[in-house]
């Protein structure tokens, strides 16, 4: 389990429906039986071939999270241990984050790391 991982816990507080496994899935929501959330995978139970595993990383809940996590980093130091977990867990993890994904994230860190800079310097002027 990665740091990244850990620090998201999705098993724990993601929210997955079945809205967004159908959506996923490119497939009807009345063919989903239940969703059940594992530790590290979603399992899906499917009226039409049985179950079928889906990792967490793949699912739009998890960019939420990840987003959220940005947004919410209290200063420079923060937001650089939580990049550096991203890159990490995206090279770990190759198949399971597509590039678009991956410049969406690095955009919102870019965005997040200018808004900490202003404020360090709006401080460091008011002082």
């Amino acid at each position: 389990m990665t740091p990244l991982f850990r620090r998201i816990e999705p098993s724990k507080k993601l929210r997955i429906t079945v809205r967004s496994i159908a959506q996923f899935l490119k497939i009807p929501q009345n063919i989903i039986k239940r969703v059940e959330s594992w530790a590290n995978v979603v399992f899906v139970h499917r009226r039409d071939k049985g179950g079928q595993f889906i990792s967490y990383r793949k699912l739009q809940e998890w960019q939420n999270a990840i987003a959220h996590q940005i947004q919410t980093c209290p200063n420079l130091s923060e937001l650089s241990q939580l990049a550096t977990s991203i890159k990490q867990d995206s090279r770990k993890f190759k198949k399971q984050y597509c590039q678009q994904t991956l410049d969406f994230l690095r955009q919102m860190c870019i965005q997040r790391q200018d808004t900490l800079e202003s404020w360090e310097n709006l401080n460091s002027v008011a002082s």
